[in-house]
């Protein structure tokens, strides 16, 4: 398996700070298959970053929840919905406030999103197709009531039951912005047309045996796989799944900056299709902000669009995405890994690693987790929960 060279960056001045440890450089990255360790010399722990009008992109705290992530990176465009979406979000950090004080903040929160619906439930309910409309409309009545259950909650200054009604309503509010979505927003291009891929969105579970550790000692991990944003690479890994190649492999790597698996331990480091009997790969896919179209082939580094923004960064703890060959964008294959960092830096391509690698989805339940893992622990299964129907082009079909 690969290594990283990983560096504290600074700025002089004020414009950003990246912790050590905190980040790794794409040219060293090693979430790649086959690369030696390097070796940097000591005076290389503090050097000045080439990193093209990076300090235009801080801005903000970034956000680090995975099931927000993906809330935000559904194809709508709904303001009425996300207006409600939005105060409920930002409990979050009112619950960072010490004391009483959290509570009036909370309360302001659950009434800014209570009037957000009210006024613009007949928005929300127009973009939602006809043939969902009945479920978007009980989910916007349960929205509702659960509003006003979550006003007399903090009128009774329960805190302890704010964050569970909080994730409550999230959930209600996110099956309303996937009933939104009528169909695949964009064509995926023909050379890729032919592959397994993901028209939509999937859940799998990963039920990991872990060595060694008395209060752990099966774990199992919920994934949210986004095919609306890599259709391509997520399709490869649930039809994988589906293969069950993951099924009895290692833990490869778990090095507190990624855990990674999925090398056979065969020369060709991926995965051998039985109907051709070649190494399947998959080429970098990337979707960016503002695009239509996810960008193939190339890191945005290479395109030159330094100031772009992934819809699916590395900001996560438990960030899903491919590992591939440190100078061959299209080498992808079997082997992903998540992320074990959250992201120092906002907005999406600030923290290096977006837009070079893909990633297509985010550990959601037990990720904290992630970091207990071990080289050797074993992956026992990883089963489809939901969203199989989304996976078009399956080839393990075809391998019966």
């Amino acid at each position: 398996m690969s290594e990283i060279i990983e560096i504290h960056l600074w700025q002089k001045g004020t414009k950003f700070h990246i912790r050590e440890r905190a980040i790794s450089i794409a040219l060293a990255i090693g979430l790649v298959m086959g690369v030696p360790v390097l070796e940097l010399p000591a005076y290389a722990s503090h050097m000045e970053p080439v990193l093209p009008d990076l300090s235009v992109l801080i801005s903000g705290p970034p956000i680090k929840d995975p099931r927000t992530l993906l809330r935000n990176a559904l194809p709508i465009d709904n303001k009425a919905i996300r207006e409600v979406q939005r105060p409920l979000e930002d409990i979050t950090d009112s619950l960072k406030v010490a004391g009483v004080k959290a509570l009036d903040s909370v309360e302001r929160n659950v009434r800014q999103a209570s009037r957000a619906l009210s006024q613009g439930k007949a928005m929300i309910l127009a973009d939602i197709p006809e043939s969902k409309k009945a479920d978007g409309q009980e989910l916007l009545d349960k929205l509702a009531v659960g509003l006003e259950e979550f006003r007399v909650i903090v009128e009774d200054r329960n805190r302890d039951a704010v964050a569970p009604k909080q994730k409550e309503l999230l959930q209600y509010v996110g099956s309303v912005e996937e009933d939104m979505v009528d169909a695949f927003p964009y064509e995926v291009p023909k050379e890729y047309s032919n592959m397994p891929l993901l028209m939509g969105r999937a859940t799998v579970d990963m039920k990991v045996k872990v060595k060694g550790n008395p209060n752990l000692e099966d774990c199992v991990f919920r994934i949210v796989l986004d095919g609306y944003n890599a259709p391509v690479t997520a399709g490869n890994f649930l039809d994988l799944v589906e293969r069950h190649f993951y099924d009895g492999m290692e833990i490869q790597r778990a090095d507190g900056f990624v855990v990674q698996t999925g090398d056979p331990e065969g020369p060709a480091e991926g995965f051998i299709d039985p109907s051709t009997e070649k190494v399947r790969t998959v080429p970098l896919e990337l979707s960016v902000i503002g695009d239509k179209n996810p960008v193939y082939e190339s890191t945005l580094e290479e395109l030159g669009r330094y100031k772009a923004q992934t819809r699916l960064p590395f900001n996560a703890f438990g960030t899903m995405a491919m590992a591939r060959e440190e100078f061959e964008n299209n080498s992808a294959s079997s082997q992903v890994f998540w992320l074990l960092k959250e992201s120092e830096l906002t907005p999406s391509n600030a923290n290096i690693l977006d837009g070079r690698y893909a990633v297509f989805g985010y550990v959601t339940e037990n990720e904290d987790y992630l970091a207990d893992l071990k080289v050797g622990d074993v992956i026992e299964s990883i089963e489809v929960v939901s969203g199989l129907d989304n996976l078009v082009n399956p080839s393990y079909k075809i391998a019966g």
